[in-house]
């Protein structure tokens, strides 16, 4: 059984995450819900991301409409760009995506703007037939994927948002004035997105309804190496992939910049504290890459782009688009709005139309790989455990309250302790089956720690405190907990 399968396993025995409407056949793929135990996990990395990005960095956040009006994807581009290149069988009319049909069948890589005449020809040349009927396939098309909505009686044209940015953009004149903003300025959102896609696959992998976490660092062209706060993260250390011999160099935020490997200070900050942050998470660092997308691979609106992306056990995964969007965005919505969005940068007092870095992170994504990264399976005497080593504020639970049993007193302090804690602390009272049988529960929930109340605890009031990595055992007093617990929690 794969990583991912026995994540996928995991997810669904313990209410993570699991198929929208699927008591019902006619579901539609690409929809994923998250139980009470994933809802933890989501929230609480949001939690994070706001801390260790949002907050440090003097971000604002805003919550955007998820439905747009269409004058807003047609300036931003996505009416006529955000396309996907799909194939259909002439025989039984089965659909494919294009790009992925091709590298799955060759091993070849092909990047999605590749034009369609290029597309038919490796079609062509590899002798590719629909795997369903062998049929032979049309010529290539491109597919909006976009959901499009009617707004009212009439059906008015409007359109489900497909990233979450596009608000921060359409909002940024009111956001910078109300709030005497100044260059560089990031506006920060989260919320779900919605993109048709031709073939979800992967659970939280590929979605058709997704939530991101999106930041939009707004700033003056003219000085993107002027960052105070870049000696902070100079010594952070950035692993830079090279796609000719694919190699990754490992360099200080500050190196990377002097040796031209990325390009101002600007962008390489805010490399650097997202790597930060997912240090933080529990993803393996070591086996994380930016890589420097082409101009046949980056979006329509990026001059300059960078994805960061994970290893897992279904490949290199895209967990954040780093996007230059230059000055792409606002000049658009101005020229379709007709309304004028430079604003007064007040070091040199010229109006300036701010150009754009963005940060666009996937969060179902995200939380796989911290899954992932975080499961372990250990021998331990007949049976194999499971171990979800999540970091103690991202999870679900952080301690089990566990009565050795429920007879002589145990159990209804058991009851008190787990009162006394559950309003400051994520915290589970279990009375059910052997001791054993309740810390495997707890493993695999990702529990950091179990409180086991005994016989000795009704004599000197301590309890058992129980290491889910180690295994370790302690006595500590019951009136100590509320500390103890506190101190699990800092974020280092």
């Amino acid at each position: 059984m794969s990583d991912y399968d026995k994540v996928m396993k995991l997810a669904l025995e313990r209410g993570l995450y699991f198929p929208s409407c699927e008591i019902y056949h006619d579901a539609p793929a690409g929809f994923w819900e998250y139980g009470p135990t994933g809802v933890a996990i989501k929230n609480k990395f949001i939690d994070l991301w706001r801390r260790e990005l949002v907050r440090r960095d003097g971000m604002m956040e805003v919550d955007g409409c998820q439905i747009m009006s269409k004058s807003v994807f047609v300036a931003s581009g996505h009416i006529s760009n955000f396309t996907d290149p799909i194939i259909k069988c002439t025989k039984c009319n089965s659909i494919f995506r294009a790009d992925r049909f091709i590298e799955e069948k060759t091993g070849q890589r092909v990047p999605e703007r590749l034009s369609n005449e290029d597309m038919d020809a490796l079609l062509k040349t590899h002798d590719l037939k629909c795997p369903n009927c062998k049929g032979d396939f049309g010529a290539v098309s491109r597919f909006n994927m976009m959901f499009r909505v009617g707004i009212g009686p009439a059906g008015e044209e409007a359109y489900l948002r497909p990233e979450t940015c596009q608000s921060i953009f359409v909002d940024f004149s009111r956001v910078f004035k109300t709030m005497r903003g100044r260059l560089p300025l990031g506006i920060a959102q989260v919320g779900k997105s919605f993109r048709n896609e031709i073939a979800p696959r992967q659970s939280l992998l590929r979605l058709r309804e997704f939530y991101q976490a999106e930041i939009e660092v707004f700033c003056n062209p003219k000085r993107l190496d002027d960052m105070p706060r870049f000696d902070e993260v100079k010594g952070t250390t950035l692993r830079l992939f090279k796609d000719g011999d694919g190699t990754v160099t490992a360099v200080t935020a500050d190196e990377a910049v002097a040796k031209g490997l990325i390009p101002s200070k600007l962008v390489a900050y805010y490399l650097a504290l997202l790597t930060e942050f997912y240090e933080k998470t529990g993803v393996d660092i070591s086996r994380s890459r930016f890589r420097r997308l082409s101009d046949e691979e980056k979006a329509f609106y990026a001059s300059v782009a960078f994805d960061f992306e994970v290893e897992t056990s279904t490949g290199w995964l895209e967990l954040v688009a780093c996007n230059y969007r230059s000055d792409y965005d606002l000049k658009g919505h101005a020229e379709i709005s007709k309304e004028k969005l430079e604003v007064v940068d007040p070091v040199d007092q010229q109006k300036v139309l701010p150009h754009v870095f963005e940060l666009s992170m996937g969060i179902d994504r995200s939380i796989y790989t911290i899954l992932e990264h975080s499961y372990y399976e250990e021998p331990a005497k007949d049976e194999t455990r499971t171990v979800l080593r999540l970091k103690p504020y991202l999870a679900p639970v952080l301690v089990g309250i566990l009565p050795l049993m429920t007879k002589d007193g145990l159990g209804e302090k058991a009851r008190k302790i787990h009162s006394d804690l559950k309003r400051d602390f994520d915290a589970f009272y279990d009375e059910s089956g052997s001791i054993g049988r309740r810390y495997r529960r707890l493993e695999e929930a990702g529990a950091p720690f179990a409180i086991t109340i005994d016989q000795t605890t009704m004599q000197d009031d301590t309890v058992t405190v129980r290491y889910r990595d180690s295994m370790l055992q302690v006595r500590v007093k019951a009136a100590d907990l509320a500390q103890f617990l506190r101190d699990s929690l800092l974020i280092k």
